[in-house]
């Protein structure tokens, strides 16, 4: 690049002309430059009577009064009223008036509670399906404990194994679970520098309480809110908490947020909130805030759990009425009959099966770079309608960039010269976001400092608002100098091309920029006569214009596509401004319709489109300027309508949102307070890992629907199997073997987890109508197979003339133990071989299952098998059977099986078909009537019933209520400083109302 290019003299002062007296020029508008950002606003006093402090005894602020100015106005109330409020000064606190405090306020730390582990273990057992079997071990321990018969130990001890199993699984889960508010604890400064007693020392952050002088430098967390009192050349990075892509400039007056980080200078501040009261320890209380417990998946085995229990119910009430009443059965003979329904019927080894189902797929995702930290999100991951994403540090990359197709030239520079020279205005060391984005732009940095001496530099700071470089290019020997900084104080400078066509463009330019969301820098260049490097330039000339911005990340576009060509709409809900969102929106394909945060409070505008909020929220492609309650509100509300919602971050801001989301992920470089709140955290760059997920997820999803539909028909089968031959040939069928039916199926369909299946290419869902429709006509088919078997061998003599085969009773009896032998084979053989039909859409040797499956079930056919031919065990009134009988058995389960894929096929063409035709009918009659695209669900926070079969992590909940996080406080971007004014005034009634006594 040349810049030797020949300058001419700048327009000099003409004296008057001594001619005849000129018309006075009108004066020349001073022109405003509106660039993005902040506008400053004016120090005020507070509206109250300062002279007597205990007047805020009587006050009691309200959230709403955040944005009634009418009944407070203290957006930006002066220091010198917040060490009136707070009863202190600038020479800091006692030790004595803060020990006193500290009593008062609390310790500036988030607490929780430590749960027992041995009750925690014990609440896995407390829910309706494990209730039903430990009624059937104390049925089998203590009821049948009478007619000269001893209790029944075997059952007993394999219901508590199957117990004590299936806890400890869930128990391993749990207590592995990320505890977020552990993370947004540790996030917490540990240290803190502070003045007691009129010295400076080190202390640790906890014991901080409102009314101390603190001071942070370069580097340090900032450990509480606080006002500062003094500020050299302060920046502080509070993007984690914000979302804000700059670290902002603060000033004396300002305030700092906890858990933010000071980037530049030093400063000393006044505390004027704590711990929970703290802006981080606001979006704290929100993480785990719901009032539910109930998680997706709980509700759905709820609704599974309360399908088998009504069958159970239902055929236990009719054999009590038939065997007792009609029957006149024996106190324990009926007894016996009651546990074969409750131990057969009762799926309890469904949390464990798809706790490991679950369990495989989050080490399967983990190779995508995925890692789970609760399970069952795997599952709702796959039904997720809706991906709510943060922009900073997640679509795009929270480094700022110079957007080369967007740079204005003034003057003969080409835009790359513009670049060059902008970069030689740059630190090359300790840069600052911008000077960072300079020389980047580049390319190689060391061009920043090729080819030319550097002879003087002027670095940013807040009241120049520009940095400056004087230098010697040495191709020429020139001195040259270059500046760059906000375009209004730069187009000052100028003297040598500021002409009105000039600044018409600039104004248009910069007003376009912002419009945009991007940051204008304006650069200007002047050359210097002689070797004086301090001496006056030529006068500088506005060669360009650079707009910086927060650009996407490469695979961003990409990953969108992918998602809505999975079904999931994506939307962005950043605490960025307005125009930055949009236009971020614009280059990511995902539209700019998108809204601030205040219409979440105010709703859409009267004449607008929308009838109410929730449409509005459905229209919108996101949402910007949004704090943590409006994070969390959206995602809240997006679920009343019924959608499963996920929601990615990378900040504590994001921790709420994160917690309350179906599945909240975090993406790579999120903070510890994002990781411990979301329940999947990524480990590479970016959200293509999502895509991959989703993908994954929804295999898993296949494999536990697969799973339901068999358990469900299991419950059928068995219950009504046993309940027939109850009442038609007074069958006594022993419950032990019952119990070996049980171990040997759930052992088997443990393999589920590693199956084959395909992912859909639309949001899974829990049709549960259509799950046990499947269930029932499957079940009661299997039913008929047993019933017929037996029928044939009891009412024929078919199988023995045909086949040679004899009994141990002739003629049979009814409780023939070699024919509850048989019995036990059919139905262990059969049931098992069901799983291969509910796995496959179409025929079933179409879709080839995985290696561990088929192996699974011919390890347990092959026990079934040889204790039919062995197991003669006395106390189960059984007896081995020949292998004639072994052999006929599974000839006759072989042609049974045939069928299933028909029943299959008849169930999709009828009532299946029938189903799906009413829901669609349903989701269409809803969007007439309220515009909203889908049907309204209950909410998570369900019955009484659903929080029985709850995820037991409740400690966040009782933490929060420890530390009394209390009501939702809904705030305006631009009202934070009457947010710092309102904590200081909170502290100051507190401490009026406790006033010292020394």
């Amino acid at each position: 690049m040349s810049t030797d290019v020949e300058k001419e003299p700048g327009p000099q002062g003409d004296s008057p002309s001594q001619g005849s007296p000129t018309p006075p020029e009108p004066e020349k508008r001073k022109r405003e430059y509106k660039e993005f950002g902040h506008e400053d606003q004016k120090a005020t006093h507070a509206n109250v009577d300062m002279s007597t402090v205990p007047v805020f005894v009587h006050i009691e602020l309200k959230a709403e009064d955040l944005y009634d100015k009418e009944k407070v106005d203290l957006e930006t109330i002066v220091i010198d009223d917040v060490f009136t409020l707070l009863q202190c000064n600038q020479e800091g606190l006692t030790q004595a008036e803060a020990d006193r405090r500290i009593e008062l306020f609390g310790p500036n730390k988030l607490e929780h509670e430590k749960q027992n582990a041995f009750l925690q273990f014990l609440s896995f057992m407390w829910n309706p399906l494990s209730w039903v079997m430990e009624g059937a071990a104390l049925v089998a321990i203590a009821l049948s404990n009478g007619e000269h018969r001893a209790p029944d130990w075997e059952d007993f001890v394999g219901i508590v194994l199957l117990l004590f199993v299936n806890s400890t699984i869930g128990f391993y889960e749990e207590r592995n679970a990320g505890n977020a508010v552990a993370a947004l604890m540790d996030s917490l400064a540990p240290k803190a520098k502070v003045k007691r007693d009129g010295s400076w020392s080190e202390i640790e952050s906890a014991n901080l309480v409102p009314g101390d002088m603190i001071a942070f430098k370069i580097g340090d967390i900032v450990p509480a809110d606080c006002r500062l009192t003094e500020a050299i050349n302060v920046s502080i990075d509070q993007a984690a908490l914000t979302g804000e892509s700059l670290p902002i400039n603060k000033k004396e007056g300002d305030q700092c947020f906890s858990g933010s980080t000071c980037k530049n200078g030093e400063a000393e501040g006044v505390v004027i909130s704590t711990g929970a009261n703290t802006f981080f320890g606001r979006a704290a209380s929100l993480v785990g805030q719901d009032d539910d417990t109930t998680g997706h998946l709980q509700k759905i085995l709820a609704q599974i759990g309360s399908f088998c229990l009504v069958s159970i119910g239902i055929f236990v009430v009719a054999e009590i009425f038939c065997l007792y009443a009609g029957f006149r059965y024996s106190y324990r003979r009926g007894l016996d009959n009651i546990l074969v329904l409750l131990i057969g019927g009762i799926p309890i080894a469904m949390p464990t099966v798809l706790s490991v189902t679950l369990a495989v797929g989050a080490q399967q995702l983990a190779k995508h770079k995925a890692i789970v930290t609760r399970i069952t999100a795997i599952e709702e991951l796959a039904g997720v309608t809706i991906l709510c994403s943060d922009k900073t540090g997640t679509l795009t990359t929270n480094k700022l960039t110079i957007d080369r197709n967007t740079i204005r030239t003034y003057g003969p520079f080409s835009a790359e010269d513009v670049i060059l020279l902008a970069a030689y205005a740059s630190r090359t060391e300790n840069q600052d976001a911008i000077d960072s984005s300079v020389v980047g732009a580049i390319g190689d940095p060391a061009r920043a400092r090729a080819g030319i001496k550097l002879l003087d530099f002027k670095p940013f700071n807040p009241v120049d608002k520009r940095t400056e470089i004087t230098y010697r290019e040495l191709s020429t020997g020139k001195l040259k100098r270059v500046t760059k900084g906000m375009t209004g104080i730069i187009i000052e400078l100028c003297t040598r091309n500021k002409t009105e066509e000039v600044e018409n463009k600039l104004e248009a330019d910069v007003e376009e920029f912002a419009s945009r969301g991007l940051r204008a820098l304006a650069v200007a260049y002047e050359e210097l006569d002689g070797d004086d490097h301090e001496a006056e330039g030529n006068g500088f000339e506005l060669i360009g214009l650079l707009a910086i911005f927060d650009p996407p990340r490469d695979d961003t576009k990409q990953t969108i596509d992918d998602a809505i060509a999975l079904g999931v709409k994506v939307k962005m809900v950043t605490g960025d401004q307005l125009a930055i969102a949009k236009e971020t929106g614009r280059r990511l394909g995902l539209g700019d319709h998108m809204y601030a945060a205040k219409v979440l409070k105010d709703g859409p505008t009267p004449g607008s489109k929308f009838g109410s909020l929730d449409e509005m929220i459905m229209d919108a492609d996101g949402f910007a300027g949004v704090f943590p309650e409006h994070k969390y509100e959206i995602v809240k509300r997006l679920q009343g309508l019924g959608h499963l919602c996920a929601m990615t971050g990378d900040g504590a801001n994001d921790a709420p949102a994160l917690s309350r989301a179906n599945v909240g992920i975090a993406v790579e470089g999120a903070t510890d307070a994002a990781r411990g709140a979301a329940d999947i955290v990524l480990t590479e760059p970016g959200l293509s890992t999502i895509v991959h997920a989703i993908r994954g997820s929804r295999i898993i999803f296949q494999r536990m629907r697969n799973y339901s539909i068999y358990a469900c028909a299991v419950t059928i089968r068995i219950v009504v199997s046993f309940a027939i031959l109850a009442f038609a040939y007074k069958f006594d069928f022993p419950p032990f073997m019952i119990l070996i039916i049980a171990l040997l199926n759930d052992g088997t369909i443990m393999t589920l987890s590693v199956d084959r299946v395909l992912p859909s290419m639309t949001p899974d869902s829990w049709d549960l109508t259509e799950i046990f429709a499947f269930a029932i006509a499957y079940g009661l088919y299997l039913t008929a197979s047993t019933v017929a078997l037996v029928c044939t061998i009891l009412e024929t003599t078919f199988f023995q003339d045909k086949f040679g085969v004899t009994l141990a009773t002739n003629p049979i009896d009814h409780n023939d133990p070699q024919l509850h032998m048989i019995v036990y084979l059919q139905v262990a053989i059969i049931s098992q071989a069901l799983i291969f039909v509910t796995r496959s859409h179409g025929f079933f040797f179409m879709e080839r299952p995985s290696v561990a499956l088929m192996c699974a079930f011919c390890i347990a056919q092959l026990i079934s098998s040889i204790i039919a031919a062995y197991g003669d065990w006395g106390f189960t009134k059984i007896q081995a059977i020949s292998g004639g009988w072994i052999g006929i058995v599974w000839v006759w389960n072989i042609v049974w099986f045939i069928p299933l894929d028909w029943i299959k096929f008849a169930m999709k063409a009828t009532i299946v078909k029938s189903l799906r035709a009413r829901h669609e009918r349903e989701t269409l009659k809803q969007v007439q009537t309220t515009g909203v695209p889908i049907t309204r669900t209950q909410s998570r926070a369900a019955s009484v019933h659903e929080s029985l079969y709850s995820n037991r992590v409740s400690f966040i909940k009782r933490a929060a209520r420890k530390v009394g996080f209390g009501g939702k406080v809904s705030m305006k971007p631009e009202e934070l400083q009457r947010f710092s004014s309102i904590q200081a005034q909170r502290a100051g009634a507190t401490l009026a109302r406790n006033p010292s006594r020394t």
